[in-house]
């Protein structure tokens, strides 16, 4: 890795200002705060820029809705965005709103260029009207059968189910959202972005390896299609900036939304006395790097690189691009109780756990991960306090009681230090390529190591003997400095802890600070660094995230149960009922991640996406037949409704079918059965 110092911009995509933040949504200012404070701690300049997304109907609805201006909703969403990011840790340099005057300059100037360039027609098209509601209805206003795969109660842009994008005029069955109605159509003149024109310099730039290759492959499909032009305008009644030169067109939200950025940066310039052109300017040379879920990739890697070089400005250096949380397995239901608000969850638990958690499941990639309550419980026990906590715990304990808390001046085997710190390099590029499951399976690795290297030595019973108190300081020194150079490492994933450490040894820790030992000085009284998580606090949070009226079973539903219990036909034993049959789930899953199992002689695990948020993790006793590497991308048909089961390896969460003997006679589901992920089996 170049060790020259970098000057990056990072963004996350803007929160929308019309409800609070959940945990989905964490999954992204965790991974860009994590990304930001490794740059740091590298000694890069890297700044987190953020703001809320403060325009479009929605706001405008639910500030009628509740009483108040849409001014006064955004305002106290912003607040209360901002508690909660705070809450988690999160580190931004500059949170703005996309309701300002930089924004209204900056987003006039790129339309304006854009205009000028002769970018932009007008045209008068038909557009969904609620007559009703008496507006024009965006397209996540309304829902419908997709008329693609016919699946149901799909937006009006898009469908979840198959991905296909289309006009809402193409909806089958639509209503509007707003008021029950079947929309009708209204004709009014719009403002139009010719895309098109930028379709070489799109080409370029997305060869370029500026986008994940998931993403390439998906925007080469719409670049073949050919690029339509963009709808950058909407009609009165709307709440955002009013377009140059009209009286009732304002810019579609889509369109200032990605110039907060911009805006955001002229917020920080201007507070920080430093150059806008530095970052946006089109020579400028600093690094812009943008984090943003996978669902809004279309409007990132199309729209606002063709914007930014029709208006004269640099394009982003990289685009990256995360999948969904699934909780339980599921998608996030409020009647579950795994709908978890931010707040709810920093009112039950700590913040530390679930970054360390999302943490230990992100990687490069697009694919979902999932929030599988039980294992977190269990993972945040096993690796933060029963692995890294507890180095610090036990050494720093008999340095206080037998040592007055002072370090030996030397360490007993400095090659042991020296293979902890040889791993720094390769956790930094983990880091660096947003591979942080990796950098965190090395971490616990080395945390192991250090563990074993402790109990062999055993310094609470050296320091019983005279003759072993040197050496059972020296022991301890060493663990501590092991720990010391582990928690720099994680540093970016669980600051409070690191913090917390840094008081510990008296030092501000940095990464190459680490690598050279802590000798012969004294360090301040330990005090707990993390709690396990309490079980109880954990079902406290899931029941908090419940409507009131699912806190108890209606009584007939359990009469009903019961009536059906005493009417359930007698089966011979070891058999079970047609009715428990029926109950079986069996759904063809596509592999898209498999691996050996440490420590187990037959098991691979599995990574298999049965549907869109709906990946599950497996342990299938296949290996004597297939390596992981031959069954990427093979379908396979699962058990999706078995509940999850804890093994010594980690949580299974559904169950694969085979057919044979055993060994190396199992058989999977045949390549050429044309079988697709989510096909319900028969």
């Amino acid at each position: 890795m170049s060790t020259s110092k970098r000057r990056i911009l990072v963004t996350a995509a803007l929160p929308y200002a019309n409800g609070d933040i959940h945990i989905g949504h964490m999954v992204e200012y965790l991974q860009t705060d994590i990304w930001c404070r490794f740059q740091r701690l590298r000694g890069n300049e890297c700044i987190y820029l953020c703001a809320d997304d403060a325009h479009g109907t929605p706001i405008m609805l639910r500030a009628r809705d509740e009483g108040i201006t849409p001014k006064e909703l955004i305002d106290s969403m912003s607040e209360r965005h901002q508690a909660d990011f705070a809450g988690f840790g999160i580190q931004f340099d500059c949170y703005h709103s996309t309701h300002s005057e930089e924004n209204r300059l900056q987003a006039q100037k790129i339309y304006l260029a854009l205009r000028e360039g002769g970018h932009i027609h007008t045209k008068t098209i038909e557009q969904a009207f609620d007559p009703e509601a008496q507006v024009f209805l965006p397209d996540r206003f309304i829902r419908g059968t997709c008329p693609r795969c016919k699946a149901e109660d799909q937006y009006g842009d898009s469908c979840e189910s198959c991905g296909a994008t289309y006009a809402s005029s193409e909806l089958v069955d639509p209503v509007s959202v707003v008021s029950g109605k079947t929309p009708v159509s209204k004709e009014s003149e719009h403002y139009f972005f010719k895309l098109g024109d930028f379709q070489s310099i799109l080409e370029g730039w997305i060869g370029a390896g500026h986008v994940q290759p998931e993403v390439r492959n998906k925007l080469k499909e719409w670049l073949d299609g050919g690029l339509r032009d963009w709808d950058i305008s909407r009609d009165a009644p709307y709440w955002g900036f009013k377009i140059p030169d009209t009286e009732d067109k304002y810019f579609y939200v889509w369109l200032d939304a990605p110039v907060g950025y911009m805006a955001t940066t002229h917020k920080y310039c201007e507070s920080n006395g430093q150059s806008f052109d530095d970052y946006w300017g089109k020579d400028a040379t600093t690094e812009v790097h943008h984090f943003l879920g996978k669902d809004i990739a279309y409007f990132h890697t199309l729209f606002w690189p063709a914007m930014l070089s029709g208006a004269g400005y640099r394009t982003p250096t990289a685009v990256y691009c995360h999948g969904f949380l699934t909780v339980n397995g599921k998608k996030m239901s409020k009647r579950r109780g795994t709908f978890i608000a931010a707040r709810t969850y920093l009112d039950h638990l700590d913040p530390e756990y679930l970054r360390y958690y999302f943490a230990a499941k992100l990687s490069s990639g697009l694919d979902d991960i999932d929030l599988n309550l039980e294992d977190f419980e269990q993972r945040i026990n096993s690796d933060l306090v029963g692995k890294l906590v507890n180095i610090a715990s036990r050494t720093a304990g008999i340095l206080g009681k037998r040592f007055e808390s002072k370090l030996s001046a030397s360490l007993p085997a400095p090659e042991v230090y020296e293979e902890f710190a040889a791993e720094a390099d390769a956790i930094a590029t983990f880091y660096e390529g947003r591979e942080y499951s990796k950098a965190l399976r090395k971490i616990m690795a080395l945390a192991d190591k250090a563990n074993q290297y402790i109990a062999d030595q055993a310094p609470w019973k050296l320091a019983k003997e005279e003759a072993t108190l040197e050496q059972a300081q020296a022991v301890c020194t060493q663990g501590l400095n092991l720990y010391r150079m582990l928690i720099t490492y994680l540093s970016p994933v669980v600051p409070r802890i690191f913090d917390d450490s840094c008081k510990l040894f008296g030092e501000e820790l940095t990464w190459e600070g680490a690598r050279k030992p802590l000798l012969g000085v004294g360090i301040k009284a330990f005090s707990p660094l993390l709690q396990r998580v309490d079980k109880d606090k954990v079902a406290a949070m899931a029941a908090a995230s419940k409507p009131p009226s699912e806190d108890k079973p209606k009584e007939a539903t359990k009469e009903k149960k019961a009536k059906k219990s005493k009417k359930a036909a007698t089966v011979p034993e070891g058999c079970i009922s047609f009715d428990d049959f029926s109950k079986v789930e069996l759904r063809v899953a596509k592999i898209v991640a498999a691996d050996h199992v440490e420590g187990a002689d037959k098991l691979l695990q599995i990574t298999a996406k049965i549907a869109p948020g709906d990946t599950r993790n497996i342990f299938a006793g296949i290996k004597d037949a297939y390596a992981p590497e031959d069954l990427v991308g093979r379908h396979v048909v699962v058990v999706a409704n078995l509940a999850p089961r804890k093994m010594r390896f980690g949580m299974s969460e559904g169950m694969i079918i085979a057919a044979g003997p055993g060994g190396k006679d199992i058989f999977l589901l045949s390549p050429d059965s044309g079988a697709t992920a989510g096909m319900v089996v028969k």
